[in-house]
């Protein structure tokens, strides 16, 4: 019979409500019997319709789904009594089941207040399965970001820089191994660590200006000195980038610092030869200029004492004006080899031999209150270089030596082959390769470093007005440089100094022989009124060695630059020696002049006189078959010359 009454009316419309919802739901009444249910907790459990029946036990339930294992293996009484005993008890709870099919159940029961209680069932598979996969993905990312951070810690502490990470409270959340070491940290130490409390305070007054303005948004980049855990006094270069999020908001700032010493000193050295590069080409030039008043000097002055031979007064006059031109004309040498003029003879030199033979002499003279000592590390192939010149530049290092300590103190002569690579070649201004390095140091007070830097150039000197000139160390810079090498300075403070001179390695062994040098003076010539056309663009000169060729025996024509001379040569057939300066006005200096001679006129006989050449004259002079003459220059050793002449 069908209840038509208005309650059971609203029974229906209530039952049809509950079976749209989408999750099982049961109400039982105190005493554990079934008050109300929907369809979907039937059609989800795959329940019989039998247990539908308002009025069923809680047990039935449990009986079905204990028999057909929903509870897994084991007693059904004893199951079904377990279940039917917590449901007695009325207490919230909350449980998932994984049901023989996979899906997972959540089952959550509430107490009623009058009794009894009411339990809803949701098939929750899908949410389990998305927040596993999002604890997955959790754990994944979790694992790749500590991974990351492993790998960013291992490129950053290998990193040859110090870096780090500052947030806007200036604390310190990211450093490197290499920044915390640097200031006395671990890494893990320095974390958390404010900034003025690990840079300190004098460090931090210089640098917190420079923080404060990259933590304002604004990159920046500066120098500063700091002696590092070692005690060294480094140079370093620090930028300081701010750390901007996605708005542009400043939430800290980076630190990236480079340790520059080394680039300063290279820079300083760059600088240092680049300077005496710049004065060597000047000294050539004032030298140029004063061997040719030399020469006009000591032409005059030599032609004035022939004269005076009878007139014994007068001699007395001429002899320390010749005395003093001979001096200058010393003082110049010296000056045009610090200029890179002549490179001597380079040949392969046994440098350790060099050394040996040099340090016996010195033992000999040196006072016994100085220790002159050789080390050789091993043995080193011969270098290329003029011997005697290698001679006078250790020579000049040892006498320096010598004064620096006060005739009290040890001189060392350390000789080893080394390796120059490209980077320290470019510095050193050599190219890569082997080279024989010979240091000489001393237990002297060593050089301030303003002395250091200004230690090769002529006449500087720190010795007392008349006992030294300022040309030694000059001259030995002069004497690298021309033989393709290269000499520092060293000098700690209080420590003594040691300068380290370069010269290139030599595959060979053979050494010069007595006569592979030829004498200004050998197979002296005199004219018996042969034709010699002088070329030299400077009148005072010009009437000097015109008057010397006039003394020698030979007619003497005259030309000032190279076009008037080959003019001449054309148009006079009777010219037998051509007599020039290498250096002159116009397009074409002395050995060009001498190579178009011979061309016109292959008999002409030539020879070359010369007060400086520049880097690509010595190279042409190196070249060239003419022989040379240096002014200023006697007339015995101008005899020599035409005597020579090819």
């Amino acid at each position: 019979m069908v209840d038509e009454s208005p309650s059971g009316v609203q029974l229906k419309l209530l039952q049809a409500a509950l079976d749209h919802i989408n999750q099982g739901f049961t109400v039982f009444d105190r005493e554990l019997r079934l008050v109300a249910s929907n369809r979907w907790l039937f059609d989800l459990f795959d329940l019989p319709d039998r247990l539908a029946v308002p009025g069923t036990h809680f047990s039935e339930f449990m009986r079905h789904n204990a028999e057909r294992g929903e509870y897994g293996e084991g007693d059904v009484a004893a199951m079904v009594a377990e279940r039917v005993e917590r449901a007695r008890a009325f207490r919230p709870h909350y449980l998932e089941r994984i049901r023989p099919n996979g899906d997972v159940v959540a089952i959550k029961g509430e107490p009623l207040p009058g009794g009894g209680f009411v339990t809803t069932y949701t098939i929750i598979t899908d949410q389990r399965l998305r927040e596993e996969a999002l604890e997955r993905a959790v754990s994944d990312r979790t694992a790749a970001l500590r991974d990351s951070e492993q790998r960013l810690r291992l490129i950053t502490d290998a990193i040859p820089a110090l870096i780090a990470r500052i947030d806007t409270d200036t604390r310190y959340t990211f450093a490197n191994r290499r920044y915390a070491a640097w200031f006395g940290h671990t890494v893990d130490s320095i974390l958390g660590h404010p900034v003025a409390g690990v840079l300190g305070d004098q460090l931090h007054q210089e640098l917190g200006p420079r923080i404060r303005q990259a933590l304002a948004g604004e990159e920046t980049t500066y120098e500063y000195r700091r002696a590092g855990p070692d005690g060294r006094i480094a140079e370093m270069r620090s930028t300081l980038l701010p750390d901007l999020d996605e708005s542009g908001q400043v939430r800290g700032c980076f630190v990236l610092s480079l340790d520059i010493t080394e680039q300063k000193q290279r820079e300083a050295e760059l600088q240092q030869a680049q300077k005496m590069e710049a004065v060597g080409q000047l000294t050539g030039g004032v030298a140029h200029d004063f061997n040719n008043l030399l020469t006009i000097i000591l032409g005059n002055v030599n032609a004035l004492r022939a004269r005076a031979a009878d007139h014994p007064g007068l001699a007395e006059l001429v002899e320390p004006v010749i005395d003093a031109a001979n001096r200058g004309s010393s003082l110049v040498n010296r000056l045009l080899a610090f200029a890179r003029g002549s490179a001597g003879e380079p040949r392969p030199v046994d440098v350790a031999a060099t050394v040996v033979d040099l340090t016996r002499l010195l033992r000999r003279s040196m006072p016994s209150s100085i220790e002159v000592v050789t080390q050789l590390t091993d043995v080193p192939r011969p270098a290329k270089a003029d011997r005697s010149q290698l001679e006078n530049a250790l020579l000049n290092l040892a006498l320096n030596a010598r004064d620096a300590m006060d005739g009290r103190g040890r001189i060392l002569f350390t000789i080893a082959e080394t390796q120059v690579e490209p980077a320290r070649a470019t510095v050193l201004g050599v190219a890569p390769g082997g080279y024989v390095r010979i240091d000489v140091g001393d237990t002297g007070p060593g050089m301030s470093e303003e002395v250091r830097r200004r230690a090769f150039e002529p006449f500087f000197t720190t010795k007392e007005f008349g006992s030294g000139n300022g040309l030694g160390l000059s001259t030995v810079y002069g004497f690298a440089r021309r033989s393709s090498g290269m000499v520092t300075i060293a000098s700690p403070p209080g420590e003594g100094a040691t300068v380290t001179l370069y010269l290139p390695c030599t595959e060979a062994t053979d050494q010069p022989s007595d006569d592979d040098s030829e004498s200004g003076e050998r197979n002296p010539a005199t004219g018996t009124g042969e034709l010699v056309l002088l070329v030299e663009d400077d009148t005072g000169v010009r009437a000097v060695v015109r008057r010397q060729l006039n003394d020698l025996g030979y007619i003497v024509l005259e030309a000032e630059d190279a076009s008037e001379a080959l003019d001449m040569i054309r148009s006079i057939g009777e010219i037998r020696y051509l007599i020039s300066d290498v250096v002159m006005p116009g397009q074409m200096n002395g050995i060009a002049l001498a190579n178009e001679a011979k061309t016109l006129t292959p008999a002409i006989r030539v020879g070359l006189i010369s007060g400086y050449a520049d880097g690509h004259g010595v190279q042409e002079i190196g070249s060239s078959p003419f022989p040379v003459l240096a002014k200023p220059f006697a007339t015995e050793a101008l005899a020599g010359l035409m005597g020579r002449s090819v």
